[in-house]
């Protein structure tokens, strides 16, 4: 078996409208499929050639820390990213950012509780 990339990343959420306050909002995305109705809800975003997804609805889908984690990348200056999410009082759950030879890092949370990594490569030397 061999794969040649990923289909998306999606994160379980219990209240769409708040959650895409957040995704939207806060993070500035743009949802590019959406889909709400019979008490379930999916809400895509591509980023890149990538997609991360938003949804709820499905029995065994629930939102949490014990789940996955997806690294978005940033495409900007880390410290004024930072210094945004923190004046839009997100909730972070690194003390302090990574800040190593190959990248720099930090983990927020979204309103439901499922952490989300803002990455940014270093350029190679």
């Amino acid at each position: 078996m061999k794969f040649t990339s990923f289909s998306f990343a999606s994160y379980a959420v219990t209240d769409v409208k708040r959650a895409r306050a957040f995704y939207e909002g806060v993070l500035g995305l743009k949802a590019t499929s959406e889909f709400e109705g019979d008490g379930y809800a999916f809400i895509e975003y591509n980023i890149g050639p990538d997609t991360l997804a938003i949804g709820m609805g499905a029995e065994n889908f629930k939102p949490g820390k014990t789940g996955a984690t997806v690294a978005l990348e940033l495409d900007g200056d880390f410290d004024a990213a930072m210094k945004e999410l923190k004046a839009k009082e997100v909730k972070f759950l690194m003390d302090e950012p990574y800040d190593g030879p190959p990248c720099n890092m930090m983990l927020i949370e979204d309103p439901d509780g499922n952490q989300i990594m803002i990455h940014r490569r270093k350029a190679k030397n």
